[in-house]
Parts: C-alpha cells; sequence; structure tokens
C-alpha cells in the first residue's frame, strides 16, 4: 500500500488541510477502481466501511492478489469534517460559500470540446484508445481549470485521482434508510451486480440528475461527449469514432446516519471486495451473485413524500419496506389541536429513505418511496 497526500489550497492564514489516498496494486495497472468515503462529512458509515476494506486489500496484496489498481481515499471531506458547530457536525455544505461538497463538478464534455483544446482531432476508429485519449485529455482540462480556493482543490484533487478509473464508488448514506444506489443507466449492467452482493432495496437511475455531482461528472462523460460530437460534427464522425462509456460511477447510499456497526461495516466490506473479484481487480474465484433485492426504476419515479403541517413526525413503516400506493407511511401530529395529518403514498415500490428528525416541520421531505413510472422533472436530487 502506497499513502499519497494532497494538500488543498490554504483558506486562510495558518491553516492547512490534505486529503490522504491510499493506493493498492500497480499505478495504471487496468481496471482501476476508486473508491472514496464520506464526501459528506458527516455520513461516517462509509469511512467504517472504508477502514474494513483497507485490511481486506492490505491482506490481497501480500498474497500478490492484485491484478488492477485501487485506490481507496477513506476521508474525502477534511473540511466537511472541521465544521462541528455547537457539537453539531455540519459535513453536507461548505459554511463559507453554502455550497454542497457534492455539487459543482466538472462540466468534462464541454471542457473537453473548448476552442483550442478539442479532442476530437485526436480520436480514432478504435474506442479502447479513444478511451484513454479521453482520460488523458480529462487530466489536461484539470489542468487548464485550476482551482482557487479550498473547496474548489477539494473538488480538482478527487476528480484527478478518479477520472481515469473505470468504476468508481462514492459511498455516502442517507438519515435512515436501507442500502440503495445512484447511477446513470449506461453504468447499470457493470453496477447491478455490485447492488445484488450489497441487498441494496433501490437502484436509481437517471441520466444526468442535474445537481452536476461527484459521480455524474465521471460517467456523464462518456455519453455527453458522443451527443456534443454528433451536435457539432454529425452523427457520421460519432460512428467512425467509437466512444465507449469509460467508466461507472455510482453513489452507494449504506443505510442510515447511525448504522455505524462494525458488523455492517464488515459486511459491506466483503462485499465491495467480492465485487473487485467480480472485476477482475483482485484474483480469486468468480463470487456467486445473489438475487436481486430489488429492481432498477427512474429516479424520476421516486415519491418525496413531505409534511403538510408542522408537528410530531412518527412512522409507520420502517426503511427498506416493500409499499403499496395508499398505504399509510407517517403520520404528523399537532401536540396543540391533537389534529393527524396521515402521509400516504400515492406509488407502489420501496420506502428506500426516511427523515430522522421527529419534529416535522411544513414542507419536510419526509420520506422517499422507489416508484417504477417516472413523473419528476427537472432537477431530480434535493440540496
Amino acid at each position: 500500500m502506497q499513502v499519497v497526500e494532497h494538500p488543498l489550497i490554504s483558506q486562510a492564514i495558518g491553516t492547512q488541510r490534505c486529503l490522504t489516498s491510499l493506493h493498492f496494486g500497480q499505478a495504471g495497472a487496468a481496471p482501476k477502481v476508486y473508491l472514496q468515503a464520506s464526501l459528506h462529512a458527516d455520513e461516517l458509515p462509509g469511512m467504517l466501511v472504508a477502514h474494513h476494506l483497507r485490511g481486506l486489500l492490505q491482506a490481497a496484496e501480500a498474497r500478490g492478489e492484485l491484478r488492477g489498481e485501487v485506490v481507496l481515499l477513506p476521508v474525502a471531506n477534511p473540511i466537511g469534517l472541521d465544521q462541528t458547530v455547537l457539537h453539531s457536525q455540519l459535513g453536507r455544505f461548505e459554511l463559507a460559500t453554502g455550497e454542497n461538497f457534492n455539487r459543482q463538478y466538472p462540466p468534462f464534455a464541454q471542457w473537453l470540446l473548448e476552442d483550442g483544446h478539442s479532442v476530437a482531432p485526436l480520436l480514432g476508429p478504435d474506442a479502447q484508445a479513444n478511451t484513454a485519449t479521453i482520460r488523458a485529455a480529462m487530466h489536461a482540462a484539470l489542468d487548464r481549470h485550476p482551482p482557487t480556493t479550498e473547496l474548489g482543490s477539494l473538488r480538482h484533487t478527487l476528480m484527478r485521482l478518479a477520472c481515469d478509473a473505470d468504476v468508481v464508488l462514492d459511498l455516502h448514506c442517507d438519515f435512515e434508510a436501507a442500502v440503495h444506489l445512484y447511477t446513470e443507466p449506461p453504468c447499470a449492467p457493470t453496477l447491478l451486480p455490485l447492488a445484488a452482493l450489497l441487498g441494496a432495496r433501490a437502484v436509481l437511475l437517471a441520466q444526468g440528475s442535474g445537481a452536476m455531482c461527484f459521480d455524474e461528472a465521471l460517467s456523464g462523460v462518456w455519453w455527453q461527449l458522443p451527443q456534443l460530437l454528433a451536435e457539432r460534427l454529425g452523427p457520421d464522425f460519432v460512428a467512425q469514432h467509437p466512444i465507449a462509456q469509460g467508466c461507472a460511477s455510482t453513489t452507494v447510499e449504506l443505510r442510515g446516519q447511525a448504522d455505524v456497526r462494525h458488523d455492517l461495516a464488515q459486511a459491506d466490506a466483503a462485499a465491495l471486495m467480492a465485487y473487485l473479484v467480480h472485476l477482475g481487480v483482485v484474483a480469486g474465484p468468480a463470487p456467486a451473485l445473489p438475487a436481486m433485492a430489488c429492481h432498477p426504476t427512474p429516479l424520476a419515479g421516486t415519491e418525496v413524500l413531505k409534511a403538510a403541517q408542522s408537528g410530531v413526525l412518527t412512522y409507520r413503516i420502517p426503511p427498506g419496506a416493500d409499499v403499496a400506493a395508499g398505504d399509510l407511511v407517517a403520520e404528523v401530529i399537532h401536540p396543540v389541536t391533537g389534529h393527524t395529518s396521515p402521509i400516504v403514498a400515492s406509488v407502489g415500490g420501496v420506502l428506500y429513505a426516511r427523515h430522522n428528525l421527529r419534529w416535522a416541520t411544513t414542507g419536510l421531505e419526509v420520506g422517499k418511496i422507489s416508484g417504477d413510472t417516472p413523473f419528476r422533472t427537472g432537477p431530480l436530487l434535493s440540496a
């Protein structure tokens, strides 16, 4: 294992933060898998999973079983980890700007067609060679767009470490939830075995959620670039210069914020290790894939349940449970008037996430149900 420190831009005199990446296997070996934990710094299950996965990777490396390259960031957001206010960790938004740590990542497809730096003349008839060309161009684009702030340098460093990976796993969690994954449809064939190994209760698909999040910046370039090339140079150019889906990237939601337990983390780390064997990154017999615990659904089909009034919030259905249209999911009780406001599902699916607050303000997003039929438009993720 090689340990590499990546200093971030100092935001103030006398301060300096850095990212630490752990590298397993031979640099440049394929396939390359990149994993990071807790980009939202108050979402801690991924850190404990990374701790256990690190031990498994070190043991595999000592046995000479690493065939590809694995880059692991056990702490992806030192800025957010330091944002403790009145004993509460505020790890989702940077306090200096109010920006979400998992938003505003590079528009690589646009950067790769900038005047004077277009990747188009460098492409040829071989898809594999084009993948290498595009990855090199992504690194060059990052060089052309250097960061100017600490948050910018965090995003920049994460992109530089991950943009040439074949598979990217961004480990998060929700408030209270069952395991679920967010990914783009072109990535699904590569990632469904992971969903099966983790026992995911929902796999949410969206070809661009509108949020410019970390995982979509890495997978999106591979389908966005052919679209832009077809618009500018015509479909014949794209047909003659094929571009494969060079990265399968996903946000893995490891249950809820309070699910920081060794038994869960050890099981998740074992599932991730089995997935690395499945991908051929680690040598070993192919793992038996369990039956899927869900079927993929469109993120645009997710029903976001909201509180119609303020009051005490109580749930009737646990995370991960099947829900039918018309089922009572939760209630909001007005403690003064005694009025009870029911929160009822209008779609069938899985209640894959719910809030950890038990005092609801009006309009609070109290739960999410994976529905089969798309009906939402515009940005599909919350702030």
